[in-house]
């Protein structure tokens, strides 16, 4: 009986997430998107520093300084270094060397920062692109897995199959063409950018896998029932917002 719960639980927030997203879409202002982003960072920033096993409090002092720049600085992803720094004098300071509290600092600091950057210089349009190829990358993997699925993909995620994988990229890929085939000056822009961005999300996905499987832990956390935490939900986003930005860039879109 808890299966069908479970199932429906997880579809009724999937719902939910939906409409919030749709909701922050549609009004598309940079104020709203902002504070989006920034309560996403913070969740996720917790269930982090509880996969790292870091109980320092001060990393939620970082974060808020560092994410109430964003909107003025013009390269918000230097600000992870200016915090990196800040926290390595104080661990140096205190003689209290944990080289784990400077995690945080980089995941999930990093994608949530390419994330806004994405916004900013792009506009809604580039989170719709990611968007669709992350989760279309997810659905092509899962139903490809259980279809045809025989060859593990990795030890980190052994439910993972490499023809789920593939089948997930392809049709991320695809589906990433689609629509960015008309923003971009050559064909094989969109093409080439739309499949690094979903090769990203991929790896997104196996690298909070790891951390979980590190940590002893099923799920980062557990504020979306049905779903786990915040990071299991926008752990492929984390990595393939990266890759898109420096795609973007490195084409001259």
């Amino acid at each position: 009986m808890s299966l069908p719960n479970e199932h429906t639980q997880r579809w009724k927030t999937a719902f939910v997430l939906l409409l919030v997203i749709a909701l922050v879409a549609l009004i598309d202002t940079p104020l709203v998107t902002w504070l989006f982003f920034g309560a996403v960072y913070l969740l996720a920033l917790s269930e982090a520093m509880r996969l790292f096993r870091v109980a320092d409090t001060t990393l939620y002092l970082y974060a808020g300084g560092l994410w109430l720049l964003t909107p003025f600085y013009p390269h918000p992803s230097d600000l992870i270094f200016g915090a990196t720094l800040i926290q390595g004098g104080l661990l140096a300071y205190r003689r209290r060397l944990d080289i784990r509290t400077l995690f945080p600092l980089l995941y999930p600091t990093a994608g949530m920062l390419f994330l806004w950057m994405l916004y900013r210089e792009y506009g809604m349009i580039s989170l719709l692109w990611i968007l669709v190829i992350v989760a279309l990358t997810d659905v092509g993997a899962y139903y490809t897995g259980r279809k045809w699925g025989k060859t593990p993909f990795s030890p980190t995620s052994p439910k993972k199959t490499l023809e789920g994988v593939f089948g997930g990229i392809l049709l991320g890929t695809l589906g990433g063409f689609v629509l960015m085939v008309g923003h971009q000056n050559l064909f094989f822009n969109a093409l080439f950018i739309a499949l690094i961005t979903s090769v990203a999300s991929v790896f997104g996905d196996l690298f909070e896998s790891y951390l979980k499987r590190e940590a002893g832990l099923k799920d980062s956390g557990d504020i979306l029932p049905g779903h786990g935490g915040v990071l299991d939900r926008i752990d492929g986003y984390l990595f393939a917002a990266v890759a898109l930005y420096i795609l973007l860039k490195l084409t001259g879109s």
